[in-house]
C-alpha cells in the first residue's frame, strides 16, 4: 500500500470562518480524519487500537498556510508518517489546490496510551515505519513554547458536554478554537496566521474551571497557555502576518 495517503475534500460553509475562508480549527478537523483514515487502512487506526486496549493521542500540532481555500473550492489533503520511535510518532501533511500546488504543509506528533491507566504506552515502531517515506515538508518541526501560565487573570472557561471527544477529554479542536477566540475579531480582519502551534499536556476533562492566557512575545507572535489551577494542560503559539 502507498506510503502517502490521499484524502480529497470541497470546502464548504461549514469549515468557513466569517471571512469566507477554510478556518484553522476546520482545517484541524480535516488533518485528524485523514490520520484516522490513513492509519486504519494500515492497521493502525482507531479500532485496532482498541483491541489494543489502548488510543491516539495528539501531542503536537503546528499548521502552516500561505494561501486559505474558500467556498467550493477542491483542496488535496496528503497524510504520510515521517517516523516512529519509543512513545511518538511523527505525521506529516501537505494541502494542495486541484492543480497540486501547495497551499500549506502541517506537522504532528503523536502518542499511544493505556485506556486503563491513561499512561503512554510503547508503541509497535517497526511496523509504522514499514509505511514510513522521505516526502518532504518544508516547515519547522513543533517546538517548545515558552510558558505564560503564570500571568495573571486568563479568560476563565468551564469544560462542558460538547467540549468533550470520543475518549472523554477535552477535544484538540476545541481547544484551537477556544485559543483563536483570545483575538479581537478585528486581528482577523487586518492579518493573517501564517502558524498555528499547539502542544498538549495533559488531559482537560468535563467541568474543569479552565483560564485561557496570551501574550505577545515578539511582533506578530503570540504565546498562549490553557491553564487548570495554575497548571498548563496546553500551550500554543500563533504566528500572525
Amino acid at each position: 500500500m502507498d506510503p502517502v495517503g490521499l484524502f480529497p475534500f470541497t470546502v464548504d460553509s461549514g469549515l468557513l470562518d466569517f471571512l469566507g475562508r477554510l478556518s484553522i480549527p476546520a482545517l484541524g478537523g480535516k488533518l485528524l480524519d485523514a490520520a484516522a483514515a490513513h492509519a486504519g487502512a494500515r492497521g493502525f487506526g482507531y479500532n485496532d487500537m482498541r483491541r489494543r486496549e489502548a488510543t491516539w493521542v495528539l501531542s503536537r500540532l503546528a499548521i502552516e498556510l500561505t494561501s486559505y481555500p474558500r467556498l467550493s473550492e477542491e483542496v488535496r489533503l496528503l497524510t504520510w508518517i515521517e517516523g516512529a520511535a519509543g512513545l511518538f510518532t511523527h505525521r506529516c501533511f501537505e494541502l494542495a489546490d486541484a492543480g497540486g500546488e501547495a497551499l500549506g504543509y502541517a506537522r504532528s506528533v503523536w502518542a499511544a496510551i493505556d485506556l486503563t491507566t491513561r499512561r503512554p504506552t510503547p508503541l509497535d515502531a517497526g511496523a509504522l515505519n514499514a509505511y514510513r517515506t522521505e516526502r518532504p515538508c518544508p516547515i519547522g518541526k513543533p517546538g517548545k513554547i515558552p510558558p505564560v501560565e503564570h500571568l495573571a487573570g486568563g479568560e476563565p472557561y468551564r469544560v462542558r458536554y460538547s467540549d468533550l471527544d470520543v475518549n472523554g477529554h477535552l477535544n484538540s479542536i476545541r481547544t484551537m478554537e477556544r485559543l483563536l477566540d483570545c483575538f479581537d475579531l478585528e486581528m482577523f480582519r487586518q492579518r493573517t496566521v501564517a502558524r498555528f502551534e499547539i502542544a498538549y499536556m495533559a488531559e482537560g476533562r468535563y467541568g474543569m474551571e479552565l483560564a485561557f492566557h496570551h501574550r505577545e512575545s515578539s511582533p506578530g507572535r503570540y504565546d498562549m497557555a490553557v491553564c487548570h489551577e495554575g497548571k498548563a494542560i496546553c500551550r500554543a503559539a500563533v504566528t500572525w502576518q
